[in-house]
């Protein structure tokens, strides 16, 4: 005998200029753009249907465990896999039992868009199960509305679009619409990319939403150095663009080093002294620039370096407690599938 489960995964995201520009009241106002890549490295989504009757859902990663009545609502007594029942309060998933594990390669906190990842998987796996016919487009707004709205966790939506899509990605934010823009890159000249940066955990994660907030009132206080950091990441994504098109990757180095110097001004809790010590013991060993990928505050950061000097960075960093994580880059976004198994065979 054999039993049908659904399975999902969605990449993250490393953001290489005008992250922090797809958030509102910015994005709105001025309209955003912001160039990011997604890595093989995803959340992954698990469906169990059953005839019990009731709903279990399980972090694999947390060891959290929500299990209640497929007719009951949802338990709100605590914040316990929050995303997977946003996703399920949303669209209105009930009366059918199932069991639903969720796992992530990489922490929320990590500055890759965890988060916002884990509910593009939700949403793409009921969506196969349910046969919702939610598209690409779709499924990313959803996921921005559930996260953004619903659960009320500040943040942007560039995430929740590079998991939608996947690949490289020049993406334009407005008041009312968004729009993906793939680059053109060919295998080549992305794994010469691959192996210019140099990814790192910084040892510390944080919650990029506190870091947001301060963003925020720093928009709408006019700070008049917060508005120009912004407006200055915008346009070095555009310029970083042309540079990944062209392969001229120490230009993207040297640009990468702007973006991060405009990007501190928008937030005093974006950089904080072991991420500056890390930066420069980085830059003194070689790397042409880098910056912390994400809201900032701790999470991933990674360098632009030479092939030459590639080892002698990775040491520096690591001599200072940073952990150097390999990775590639993939083209595929949100995927989702059916799989029949053999009973008690998962």
């Amino acid at each position: 005998m054999s039993k049908t489960i659904i399975r999902s995964r969605a990449p993250l995201r490393i953001s290489f200029g005008g992250g922090g520009t797809d958030v509102a009241p910015y994005c709105v106002e001025r309209g955003g753009l912001v160039l990011n890549a997604t890595i093989n490295r995803y959340a992954y989504v698990t469906i169990e249907p059953n005839d019990s009757g009731r709903i279990k859902l399980v972090s694999l990663d947390f060891g959290q465990e929500v299990v209640y009545d497929a007719d009951s609502p949802i338990p709100t007594e605590n914040d316990d896999m929050k995303l997977a029942k946003g996703v399920i309060r949303r669209l209105g998933i009930s009366g059918e039992g199932f069991n639903l594990y969720t796992h992530t390669d990489c922490p929320p906190g990590s500055g890759l868009g965890a988060s916002s990842t884990m509910v593009v998987a939700l949403l793409g796996a009921f969506n196969e199960w349910q046969g919702l016919g939610l598209g690409t487009y779709d499924i990313a707004q959803l996921a921005y509305d559930i996260e953004r709205i619903d659960l009320g966790i500040k943040g942007g939506s560039q995430d929740q679009y590079a998991a939608a899509f996947g690949g490289f990605n020049l993406i334009e934010f407005y008041a009312d619409h968004v729009l993906v823009n793939p680059l053109r890159i060919s295998d080549a000249a992305i794994a010469e990319l691959e192996y210019s940066l140099i990814l790192a955990f910084t040892g510390k994660s944080r919650f990029s939403s506190s870091i947001i907030e301060t963003q925020i009132r720093n928009y709408e206080v006019q700070n008049a150095d917060a508005i120009a950091g912004m407006d200055a990441t915008k346009a070095l994504a555009t310029e970083m663009k042309v540079a990944i098109l062209k392969g001229t990757y120490r230009r993207l180095g040297e640009l990468l080093h702007e973006a991060w110097v405009a990007k501190k001004k928008m937030s005093d809790h974006i950089s904080n002294p072991q991420i500056d010590l890390l930066y420069e013991a980085a830059c003194e060993a070689g790397a042409v620039g880098g910056k912390i990928s994400g809201a900032g505050g701790g999470g991933f950061m990674y360098f632009f370096a030479a092939f030459d000097k590639r080892k002698a960075v990775a040491d520096a960093i690591q001599a200072l407690g940073a952990e150097v994580v390999h990775f590639g880059f993939t083209q595929t976004g949100l995927q989702a599938w059916k799989r029949n198994i053999p009973i008690n065979n998962k």
